[in-house]
């Protein structure tokens, strides 16, 4: 999983704002990968006790999935990619229009 995350665009990570990235053993078929909060494109500015957004990667699902570690590895980062699009504020649908759904 660190390799997915690691060979993500350092320019993306600057960008994003107050968000946690996490690992689940948990296992919610049929997601990969799980957004919760607000995208920057309809946040005002964190002031008080704001908490961070959420992104989890359920990894039992991804391994369940895939036959080998590059499979893995390549589907950890397209699941962190389409779950950041969504902190960026891009839909499902815009993400199917780019191939990333």
């Amino acid at each position: 999983m660190a390799d997915a995350l690691d060979s993500l665009p350092e320019s993306m990570g600057r960008l994003m704002d107050n968000v946690w990235v996490t690992v689940s053993d948990n296992y919610r078929k049929p997601l990969y990968g799980l957004y919760e909060g607000t995208p920057l494109t309809e946040r005002e500015a964190y002031g008080g006790l704001q908490l961070p957004d959420r992104i989890t990667i359920f990894r039992l699902q991804i391994c369940r999935d895939c036959a080998t570690e590059e499979e893995i590895v390549e589907m950890v980062r397209d699941t962190v990619v389409h779950e950041v699009a969504h902190h960026f504020g891009i839909s499902d649908e815009r993400l199917d229009e780019l191939g990333w759904a």
